[in-house]
């Protein structure tokens, strides 16, 4: 058993309490829904999509320059049906996190086809632990529920701050998966690996300016890359996949797919592997540019403090408004 896995929470007699009934009434409405057809509930997602984008507009803002920034050459038309599309997948995924906790694994997984199971399987056959690279779409929930299905992953998360909430999304997120690990545990993450786990991690977003290399990504010279990734790929335990996870159009469900860098991962060079995966990432995004989460202020870390942020007019709005 590796020491360093996070126990998930019980429940406790607090959580019945008033402080926790707002809490209770949301997730119970979640519930709810989460019964509904699942073509039911992709319509009244891209309706909660539609009220997310008039009520978070500052997040609308942060995906526009996002977009603006990462292709230079799309039209102002271009990137306001791609926010649309965002924010419609935006709402499905409030929806696909009741789908991921509760649906029963018979009625998840005649919704799920897999490709490429046959290479995690080849390496963990052969003992090797698989060092499963995933990207921030938006039906990240559904995605790693799926994975379990078919072969139980280890898992990196963040607690929250609510712990009715933490108790929650623990359970949910452990129906077909082994274990959590903190999100910056890499010890157990290396024990994880060592074991032979499928293990996933998420390198595309801006983790700040430790561990990290300022490299290209889509039109951006110098988005900040973490190089914690080749600190796991490097285990000489570990293989290296890519896992990806799409909607299928119409009510089919979805595609979750494995698949082997085009380039490999280790290469022995940190900033190697970092562009390596950036690559990767550009792929999956331009694939399905809007079920990516583009709301992240991804290229927030210069490289140098001297340069200007590329959200400066963003901020600057956020201090008039303090003001």
């Amino acid at each position: 058993m590796n020491p360093y896995r996070v126990d998930p929470p019980k429940f406790e007699g607090r959580f019945l309490l008033p402080q926790f009934w707002p809490t209770w009434l949301m997730v119970g409405f979640l519930y709810l829904l989460s019964w509904l057809p699942f073509s039911l509930q992709l319509q009244l997602g891209k309706g909660l999509g539609r009220l997310f984008k008039k009520s978070m507009k500052k997040r609308v803002l942060i995906a526009k320059k996002n977009l603006q920034l990462s292709f230079p050459g799309k039209s102002e038309d271009e990137i306001d049906k791609i926010i649309d599309q965002v924010y419609n997948n935006t709402g499905i995924a409030m929806l696909e996190t009741g789908i991921a906790w509760w649906w029963p694994d018979w009625r998840l997984k005649r919704k799920v086809k897999v490709e490429g199971l046959e290479l995690v399987k080849k390496a963990t056959d052969e003992g090797k632990g698989v060092f499963a690279l995933l990207f921030h779409f938006l039906s990240l929930e559904v995605h790693a529920r799926a994975v379990g299905f078919y072969h139980p992953a280890v898992g990196l998360y963040r607690p929250h701050n609510n712990p009715l909430m933490e108790y929650l999304q623990t359970k949910g997120r452990g129906r077909s998966n082994k274990y959590l690990l903190g999100k910056k545990n890499v010890k157990g993450f290396l024990q994880a690996l060592e074991d032979g786990e499928l293990c996933g991690y998420l390198p595309d977003q801006d983790y700040g300016p430790n561990r990290a290399v300022y490299i290209p990504l889509f039109a951006v010279p110098d988005a900040a890359t973490t190089t914690g990734s080749s600190i796991f790929a490097n285990h000489p335990n570990a293989v290296t996949l890519i896992s990806t996870f799409d909607r299928l159009p119409g009510n089919q469900g979805y595609v979750l797919r494995f698949y082997e860098p085009e380039n490999a991962i280790p290469t022995g060079n940190d900033e190697q592997d970092a562009r390596h995966i950036n690559s990767e990432v550009e792929k999956a995004v331009e694939n399905n540019i809007g079920a990516y989460m583009w709301m992240h202020r991804r290229y927030k870390t210069r490289p140098s403090k001297d340069l200007p942020s590329y959200y400066g007019s963003l901020q600057k709005r956020k201090k008039q408004r303090k003001k």
